[in-house]
């Protein structure tokens, strides 16, 4: 059962946190959500997680569900709120997760806290804006690429794009196939991610676009695994090949047929990856 709890940070703002799973787990998760969710550990991989004795942690970023706002973060400042969060329920030690946008925020993370992090695992996650020698808005579905263009112009401009319709041809027939299943669990969060407004995704979007506050390949101070589908839409697989050429010793999983959510599927044996590397 997941049980949730507030820390009260030294500027002010809150910070919602998560815990689901054993408190004595050989294995901790930080779970880092995507781009508009809050930080509910992910419903699918509960039992799965539970199974191979992993606790799940998490927080809403700033700006969603019970966390205060933080206009002009960066992705790196995320790490202050994850050790608080580890310091307040007394976890040591933890590898972290994320998936599309919380990619960047689990390998801030690992470059930034490595003597905590055990092992980090990025699904489907951004590489950094100014990624040399990547076509960045390259392979993306029109929708995302104009929010993304819109956020690179500043926070009005992006502000007038979230106001357009979703474009369904950001997902796949394979990613609709998942979300007609168990990734269903997706629905809920988005929708509670955007009850009080754009706010916590606007922040999101300028970080993305941003300098991150820390280098990639810095995240390779402890294993890290890219896994990426080779149908992805939303953030195209050449982004995890970027990143796997600035990572060292990072592994990667390709799944050639699958996109942004379908790629979710193969969670299961990620999970295994994390368990063997931590």
């Amino acid at each position: 059962m997941t049980r949730t709890g507030e820390l009260d940070r030294p500027d002010g703002r809150t910070v919602r946190w998560y815990t689901d799973g054993p408190d004595d787990a050989d294995l901790v998760l930080f779970w880092h959500h995507g781009t508009p969710n809050i930080g509910q550990p992910p419903g699918p991989l509960m039992k799965p997680a539970t199974d191979r004795g992993i606790r799940w942690v998490s927080i809403d970023r700033p700006g969603y569900g019970g966390s205060t706002r933080r206009e002009g973060r960066c992705v790196a400042d995320v790490v202050e709120d994850v050790a608080a969060v580890a310091d307040e329920l007394e976890i040591e030690r933890f590898a972290v997760v994320g998936h599309s946008g919380g990619g960047p925020h689990a390998l801030a993370c690992a470059a930034l806290l490595s003597s905590r992090v055990r092992a980090c695992l990025s699904i489907a996650g951004l590489a950094p804006f100014e990624a040399g020698g990547l076509d960045w808005y390259g392979g993306m579905a029109k929708g995302g690429r104009l929010e993304l263009e819109a956020a690179a112009l500043g926070p009005a401009a992006l502000r007038a794009q979230l106001a357009e319709e979703w474009d369904p041809d950001s997902f796949t027939p394979e990613d609709n196939g998942a979300l007609a299943g168990e990734w269903g669990w997706f629905t809920g969060i988005v929708k509670a991610a955007l009850e009080l407004g754009p706010d916590g995704m606007i922040d999101d979007d300028l970080a993305y676009v941003r300098p991150w506050g820390f280098a990639p390949e810095d995240a390779g101070a402890v294993p890290v695994l890219l896994a990426h589908g080779g149908k992805d839409r939303v953030v195209p697989y050449t982004h995890g090949e970027w990143l796997a050429g600035e990572i060292g010793d990072a592994e990667r999983r390709f799944f050639p047929d699958d996109g942004h959510i379908s790629v979710l599927l193969h969670a299961e044996t990620l999970l295994d990856w994390l368990v063997e590397a931590a």
